[in-house]
């Protein structure tokens, strides 16, 4: 699993799941697939108006109409969809900024219009492709020009194995008092940073953080943000309740 840390305008880290290469080919494919269902219902309904009408205006009018929406398609849909077009989402992934906020339209237009060198220029997008390939962050030319990267918006590993997980040996806690808290709180912390990544939603890390330190009554070290003060409670709280249970504390 590959992730990238950003440090987001309220100084807050978190690690993003970058999306695979094979994720944004599936994404790819699944848009394909509908644009080649909308051209063939399209050019039905054309031909039979076509022979109902007897002139070729409805079959010039649908490819015209065909092809502004094949070519702006990716770029109306990121736009109005949070950075998703219909395959993004169905392969849950996502456009973000690399400051980890939601990409600016000046974002958006550039990676479309780069669409020319990635997809274009060797077809079927070879340039995407091994570009992608060879990128730490699997950006391809688009992304690395608009400062944008792909990201996945649910995690691979469920809530429990992630919220759970113990902490390696030797981990020191940070917080003992993360020891009073519940299974249910904890989910709840985990469900906040989950939220994050999706939404860019600093307010409620703020809002989680400001519970979670008058509830414990702690106070965070200088130089850790509410961000990583929730990441280490969680790590805290999996470090003690896995001792707890093996009767070590």
């Amino acid at each position: 699993m590959q992730t990238i840390k950003i440090t987001t305008s309220q100084n807050i880290d978190i690690d993003y799941e970058v999306a695979g290469l094979g994720e944004r080919i599936l994404a790819r494919l699944i848009d394909l697939a509908i644009f080649f269902l909308i051209f063939f219902l399209g050019f039905f309904i054309g031909s039979l108006a076509n022979w109902f009408a007897g002139d070729n205006v409805t079959i010039i009018v649908t490819i015209i109409v065909y092809a502004v929406l094949f070519v702006f398609y990716d770029l109306v849909f990121e736009i109005f969809m949070n950075g998703q077009s219909i395959g993004k989402r169905i392969m849950k992934i996502k456009v973000i900024s690399l400051d980890g906020g939601q990409p600016r339209v000046g974002q958006y237009f550039m990676r479309w219009l780069f669409r020319i060198v990635d997809f274009l220029l060797t077809w079927p997008g070879l340039v995407a492709l091994i570009v992608a390939a060879v990128s730490d962050k699997t950006q391809r030319v688009g992304d690395i020009v608009a400062g944008t990267i792909l990201i996945r918006t649910a995690p691979r590993t469920g809530i429990n194995n992630i919220v759970f997980m113990p902490a390696f040996d030797g981990y020191q806690p940070v917080f003992k008092e993360a020891g009073l808290l519940s299974d249910k709180d904890v989910e709840l912390i985990h469900e906040i940073i989950s939220a994050y990544v999706k939404t860019g939603n600093n307010v409620v890390v703020y809002n989680m953080a400001l519970r979670v330190k008058e509830h414990l009554n702690v106070t965070t070290p200088s130089g850790m943000n509410d961000m990583l003060f929730l990441q280490t409670i969680i790590k805290d709280y999996n470090h003690i309740s896995a001792h707890m249970d093996m009767g070590t504390l």
